[in-house]
């Protein structure tokens, strides 16, 4: 069952992949997603918590718990089943897209389209 048809953005992803294994509040999943991408992924704060209001309306992510700190309420996030799906469905579609480049030859020579004679 797909979820998506659409090929998921890169902080989309890594937001996804931060709430794999426990719920966070939203400075955990920045930290969390610029570790799991190795620094690649930078999430402003405004750009995280658009993506998690859009994420929640499309049931990938729900907010799990809520408590107040220094006055301000802090949400935790969790991924639910339909975004786990959604998560090993693009983790897997990335890994096809690899594999066209890592199980090539290394050769640089390409190979002759049929019916045409090298020259």
């Amino acid at each position: 069952m797909s979820i998506s048809p659409m090929r998921m953005r890169e902080p989309t992803y890594f937001i996804l992949a931060s709430l794999q294994d426990e719920p966070l509040h939203g400075w955990a999943i920045i930290k969390r997603a610029d570790e799991l991408s190795r620094g690649q992924v930078k999430l402003a704060t405004g750009t995280l918590y658009s993506a998690l209001d859009r994420l929640a309306g499309e049931q990938l992510v729900r907010v799990s718990d809520e408590e107040i700190v220094n006055g301000r309420a802090r949400r935790y996030y969790t991924l639910t089943d339909a975004g786990l799906v959604a998560l090993r469905e693009e983790a897997a579609r990335l890994a096809d897209a690899a594999r066209i480049v890592t199980e090539r030859g290394t050769g640089t020579a390409r190979p002759a389209r049929p019916g045409v004679v090298p020259a």
